[in-house]
């Protein structure tokens, strides 16, 4: 048996489990992370319980700390970055006339990447698009699209 949280990145997202270590973590706590994508602050959405070890994706990372008041800070100036990114995107949609719907946008905990997450019936040549999104570089961000 491994024990495990849940956390969740997305108010209405998936559950990802994480070794708790010796933290005392409850549900409700915010945690910081190791993640394929970089270090992320999250909500536990599963306290502390145990599975099957064949239910487990391993590696299992561990918590790597109970979100601190600068954690939070950092997670509301990133969600107020992504809805900035969100309105100049699509702005820059409207003017290149480009035929896509942008879905969401996403600002890692370091920010050091955002990612933009559109939709389109047919294939789209956003090139230019990228070239213009390219400003948000400026703001210490890579661009990475993704349909």
């Amino acid at each position: 048996m491994a024990i495990i949280i849940g956390v969740r990145f997305r108010e209405a997202g998936r559950v990802y489990y994480f070794n708790p270590g010796k933290l005392d973590i409850k549900k409700g706590d915010r945690v910081v992370v190791e993640t394929s994508r970089g270090v992320e602050c999250g909500e536990v959405a599963q306290e502390t319980t145990e599975l099957p070890e064949e239910q487990i994706k391993h590696p299992l990372k561990e918590v790597m700390r109970l979100a601190t008041a600068q954690d939070i800070k950092v997670v509301e100036s990133k969600d107020e970055k992504e809805a900035e990114a969100f309105r100049v995107c699509e702005e820059k949609i409207a003017k290149h006339g480009l035929d896509m719907k942008l879905v969401n946008v996403e600002a890692n905990f370091e920010g050091s990447k955002i990612i933009f997450h559109f939709t389109a019936d047919q294939r789209v040549d956003f090139r230019a698009l990228v070239r213009d999104l390219a400003v948000c570089e400026e703001d210490g961000y890579d661009v990475v699209q993704k349909n």
